[in-house]
């Protein structure tokens, strides 16, 4: 009896800790922005650079077999949500709402984020189909598929770059490109015309 008592409390203890991940996820709707802070190699970079803890941001597909978020990482990918929410530091993340955008908008925005699948990352921040970065990926869906661009377009030399020489140099060669214009997770997190769903983060965008 005292085992099947020990057992039924550690089930108990599972369903307990879940909770707030299976609340989350079914708040969650497709088209929804979602960011967090990634624990790739250049993360740190993208944090000094921006002054946000917020390096990574995809887009969310809601489906009978759960919630997942189509990204762009190496390759572009979509991968449940759960696994997406746990490779972010301390498990915190963002999620933005376009509310003024209908649900059959936004599964044109999906399928247009969607059509980039298998492409490779795009370490050079560039503006071409050929391959994609994350904020790239997001702006460029909306762009095409609800014919809103959200976040504004920064150029490299106005970013907090000062200190990162290092990493431009094996980024770009002798010459960083500093005009290259971009679009960054927090600038797409600033937009006011987006709507926080839930965030964990402490501080404002």
């Amino acid at each position: 009896m005292r085992w099947m008592m020990g057992w039924a409390l550690w089930l108990w203890g599972l369903s307990a800790v879940a909770a707030p991940r299976d609340a989350l996820e079914a708040k969650l709707r497709t088209g929804d922005i979602v960011l967090h802070t990634s624990r790739s190699r250049q993360s740190q970079a993208i944090q000094v650079a921006t002054h946000s803890p917020l390096s990574h941001v995809g887009l969310v597909e809601v489906t009978e077999k759960g919630a997942f978020v189509v990204e762009a990482v190496q390759p572009v990918q979509r991968v449940p949500f759960a696994k997406w929410k746990a490779r972010g530091v301390k498990d915190r993340i963002l999620v933005l709402r376009a509310e003024d955008i209908d649900a059959e908008t936004k599964q044109r925005v999906l399928a247009a984020a969607k059509a980039h699948l298998g492409k490779p990352y795009d370490w050079r921040f560039g503006w071409g189909d050929d391959a994609m970065y994350c904020s790239e990926l997001v702006r460029k869906a909306y762009a095409q598929g609800a014919g809103v661009e959200y976040g504004e377009m920064e150029t490299l030399g106005s970013l907090n770059v000062a200190g990162l020489e290092k990493q431009m140099r094996e980024r770009y060669g002798a010459k960083v490109p500093l005009e290259l214009t971009l679009i960054t997770p927090v600038s797409l997190a600033r937009d006011t015309r987006l709507s926080v769903v839930h965030s964990d983060f402490p501080e404002a965008p």
